[in-house]
């Protein structure tokens, strides 16, 4: 019986999509300081693949981990959850 992996999935906003067929996810996650107790915001900016550049700066994404495309992108955009709003 093989069994297969389930693949780690992340949501975070673009913050960047000035690079061909990459996006940059700011991914937020809030965690609580292990002596004080205080909900602090931890982040972390990961380079996504994006195939056909349909992506803007502002979107919120849902990103899956994959095998490395090139030596800083190991993530590649799934769905779009929420298009950026421009007032």
């Amino acid at each position: 019986m093989s069994e297969t992996k389930r693949k780690r999935t992340l949501s975070g906003r673009v913050v960047s999509d000035k690079a061909n067929k990459t996006v940059t996810v700011l991914v937020e996650r809030r965690v609580k300081h292990p002596l004080y107790g205080k909900i602090i915001v931890r982040s972390g900016k990961y380079a996504a693949h994006d195939e056909t550049n349909q992506y803007k700066e502002g979107d919120l994404v849902e990103i899956v981990e994959t095998r490395p495309v090139s030596k800083t992108k190991s993530w590649a955009v799934t769905r779009l959850i929420e298009a950026s709003r421009v007032i």
